[in-house]
């Protein structure tokens, strides 16, 4: 029979629902390793040199999310492992990197177009076989175009998902019409002191001191009112919040009233019959993230696995459990009742509404803005 027709025949029948995943996974897996069949899953099952790779993310139910409905299933497919890690930021994690040996970091969960631009700027990309990812003919044009921007004879990463940093409030405390006419404001009222988070990450404090003083986050012009702004919310704020986690526990004890959140964070909140609102103000901070692979890393293991994660059924599941949008483009593929529901989703692929952070504005700032936070975060 030919390999490809057998492969396409056994993801046919998964799709129509006539097996269920662990019963397409052990087909496709025996097919392969019995026939030597090329599929996309089981390629790498027959790479005997690779074991294990390792993906480090956000944790929380982000990891959950991935390890029930990627790793498990992916590790069943091909034999590989995949041994994840997680971390708080993207500076800390960075600076790991780049103090490892070399292949002992392989696939990283990044946030943003800066975060992929400093990754190569600092050497540590390779160059994907995109024929290897047939998946990727499925992603968004406007996340990939990002990338190709600042590598544009290679990618060292694929789009994965997308979202925002809007603002959440606790609705026993703050109306709608509250939220709305505020705007980022709120996180500066004096009448909430004691009850306001917020991130301990430069970036997004200094993209909220732009929309609290009215000036364009990809061009702040005044930043002695920037950065006095961000004094005012460090002194009204409880505390900052280092983690997905601790961010959804804050809101949840009702320790805080209102903070900036992710909006998967939020939605996850949501789900669990908190009522907190979210709400994403005039040029909120809109983001995207990429699975990014590193230098030294087994590379076609590491495209079998993002050709694995980009897969529709995979990457709604993941989508659905970790509660962003996907990369993929809801014009080309069927994205199911509840992606369109979530917070931020764009169902035209063109994610025009959303504003993205300027690459090489933020990383040329990067270095005076994060000492200067530092000092900030001090009582300076």
């Amino acid at each position: 029979m030919d390999n490809t027709r057998r492969y396409e025949r056994l993801l046919e029948r998964y799709r129509n629902g006539d097996l269920d995943r662990r019963g397409f996974l052990g087909l496709i897996g025996a097919a392969g390793l019995a026939y030597g069949v090329q599929t996309p899953f089981a390629r790498m099952a027959l790479a005997s040199d690779v074991s294990q790779v390792r993906f480090d993310g956000w944790g929380g139910v982000v990891s959950q999310a991935f390890r029930r409905h990627a790793f498990d299933p992916y590790t069943e497919a091909t034999g590989i492992r995949v041994v994840d890690g997680t971390f708080a930021g993207g500076d800390e994690y960075l600076a790991q990197v780049r103090s490892s040996r070399e292949g002992e970091y392989n696939i990283a969960h990044l946030s943003g177009v800066f975060d992929y631009a400093r990754y190569v700027n600092f050497g540590l990309d390779v160059e994907l076989n995109i024929d290897n990812i047939p998946n990727m003919e499925l992603v968004m044009d406007a996340l990939t175009a990002a990338y190709r921007r600042i590598t544009p004879d290679h990618l060292s990463a694929v789009p994965y998902n997308y979202g925002t940093t809007g603002l959440a409030y606790n609705r026993a405390y703050i109306s709608d019409d509250e939220i709305r006419e505020k705007g980022a404001s709120i996180l500066i009222d004096p009448a909430y002191e004691g009850r306001i988070g917020g991130w301990h990450d430069w970036r997004t404090r200094m993209w909220y001191a732009a929309l609290q003083t009215g000036q364009n986050p990809n061009d702040i012009q005044d930043l002695d009112a920037a950065w006095d702004a961000i004094r005012a919310h460090r002194d009204l704020a409880l505390k900052y919040w280092g983690s997905g986690a601790e961010l959804m526990s804050l809101l949840a004890e009702e320790e805080i009233y209102v903070t900036e959140g992710w909006s998967g964070r939020i939605a996850a909140l949501q789900e669990q019959g908190h009522d907190i609102g979210y709400y994403d103000p005039p040029n909120g901070f809109g983001w995207q993230e990429c699975l990014f692979v590193i230098k030294g890393s087994p590379i076609e293991a590491c495209e079998e696995l993002l050709n694995f994660m980009l897969a529709p059924e995979t990457s709604i599941a993941v989508a659905e459990g970790q509660n962003y949008p996907p990369a993929l483009d809801g014009t080309k593929v069927d994205l199911g009742e509840k992606v369109p529901t979530l917070p931020a989703f764009d169902p035209t692929g063109t994610l025009e509404a959303l504003t993205f952070a300027d690459p090489a504005y933020w990383n040329g700032n990067e270095q005076a803005w994060s000492e200067t936070f530092a000092r900030v975060q001090r009582g300076f």
